[in-house]
């Protein structure tokens, strides 16, 4: 069988894809990288809010279409639109040939030989994936090191997609990365929905400290960087880790939705404005150059104009160095659905006063870095990110000169507007 993938959403997406491409590869199967070269398109869903949705049905559409013209003979569609919608989705697209949820993507070739709607519970345990391979780069690769969220956020759909928080054993953890390295992956992503409470099910306490200190004695590790932490689960001993080592970027995504107190009450959030900012002044503290990512969530129901002044206030202060801003949106069986609703003119209004605040602060941070010199890995010859920048999330720089793909080298910023930015390599051989 030859299948085009269509995968959607985020890494941890990416990575259940990366999983069941390389069974189907392992057991002869072939993957094509243009539709009309298939037998069959996959297509692995994301299906957290209305936007994820809608753009996960154009996709199965666009594949039916295909199907319909003759030119693939079926569609199949798994991942999280499936796992939140279940035999809806076989409803609303009859003409699909099977839909499978996320767990029977572990057989996912015998899955692929049935027709209709195939939904088996949850596994109740992550281990290491059998076959694996990347859908990025060579050189970058992400490792889920736990599934699932426990947190309960009110305006969440993940904990009833994904189910409970499970963590991947850490010596399967430590192999899977061994593996990595051994691929030639110089840059390796650690996610999970929350990574900050990796463990907390298996060990009874959260254990990234740990398992951090594992995967610095890799022999041949290039890069790790730490993705999706919570702020009140952010030590100062992870921190110090951090700093200790060249082996961990100075990078850290830290979603943090609000800082006015009572959004972060009527969120869910299990920490306060005061929380929030003891772990970014402790963070700025002991990892001085370190670089933090961040979400933003505008126009929650009962967000008033104070709160949201605040929000602006602590964005200008802080200068994070990447931020998404989100319009919330309504989602059935969330805490929030059946909150008073902000209306939709202002949610517009706040975010893109959100994004003008944080396109001044880059402007601010651009002034200092110019000149400066960064750590920064090659993503071609003359293109790629410096350790502030996440794959496939946050920005791209350019080089003065070619590069070797995937080094990682001292580089001094020549340039910086907006996200754009040029740097000269210093020591790339």
């Amino acid at each position: 069988m030859k299948f085009y993938l269509i995968s959607l959403g985020c890494p941890k997406n990416l990575t259940n894809s990366e999983e069941f491409s390389a069974r189907l590869l392992a057991k002869g199967h072939k993957m094509v990288f243009t539709p009309e070269q298939a037998d069959e398109i996959i297509i692995n869903t994301c299906g957290f809010i209305a936007s994820a949705v809608k753009e996960a049905k154009d996709e199965i559409r666009f594949a039916l279409d295909l199907k319909k013209k003759g030119a693939v003979k079926k569609v199949a569609v798994t991942g999280c639109l499936v796992e939140r919608f279940k035999e809806q989705v076989a409803r609303e697209f009859p003409e699909v040939d099977t839909v499978f949820s996320i767990s029977a993507q572990d057989a996912v070739e015998n899955t692929l030989k049935k027709r209709g709607v195939i939904l088996d519970p949850l596994p109740s345990s992550l281990y290491l994936p059998e076959y694996k391979m990347s859908l990025t780069a060579p050189h970058t690769a992400y490792l889920k090191v736990a599934d699932g969220c426990n947190n309960r956020c009110a305006y969440c759909t993940i904990p009833f997609i994904r189910g409970a928080y499970r963590s991947k054993p850490m010596k399967d953890v430590v192999r899977e990365a061994k593996l990595m390295i051994e691929n030639g992956v110089q840059e390796i992503s650690l996610i999970a929905q929350d990574t900050t409470s990796y463990g907390m099910d298996l060990y009874g306490k959260p254990q990234l400290l740990e398992l951090l200190e594992k995967l610095l004695k890799l022999k041949g590790l290039g890069r790790l960087r730490i993705m999706y932490g919570y702020p009140h689960r952010v030590t100062k001993e992870i921190a110090r880790l951090m700093a200790s080592t060249d082996k961990i970027f100075h990078y850290l995504d830290i979603p943090l939705q609000h800082i006015a107190d009572p959004v972060l009450t009527r969120m869910n959030r299990h920490c306060d404005a005061a929380q929030i900012r003891r772990t970014l002044d402790m963070l700025k503290t002991e990892v001085p150059d370190i670089s933090l990512r961040t979400n933003f969530i505008v126009g929650f129901p009962g967000e008033t104009k104070k709160d949201f002044n605040e929000l602006k206030k602590f964005v200008k202060e802080y200068e994070f160095d990447n931020m998404g801003v989100f319009e919330y949106f309504r989602e059935k069986g969330t805490a929030a659905y059946a909150m008073e609703q902000v209306p939709a003119r202002v949610k517009h209004e706040r975010a893109a006063e959100l994004v003008e605040t944080q396109s001044r602060v880059i402007d601010r941070i651009n002034k200092r870095l110019t000149g400066t010199v960064l750590e920064a890995i090659a993503d071609g010859e003359d293109f790629g990110r410096t350790y502030k920048d996440a794959p496939d999330i946050d920005g791209k720089v350019t080089f003065t000169r070619p590069v070797k793909t995937g080094s990682i080298f001292k580089a001094r910023v020549v340039s910086a507007e907006g996200y754009e930015r040029e740097l000269e390599p210093l020591n790339d051989k």
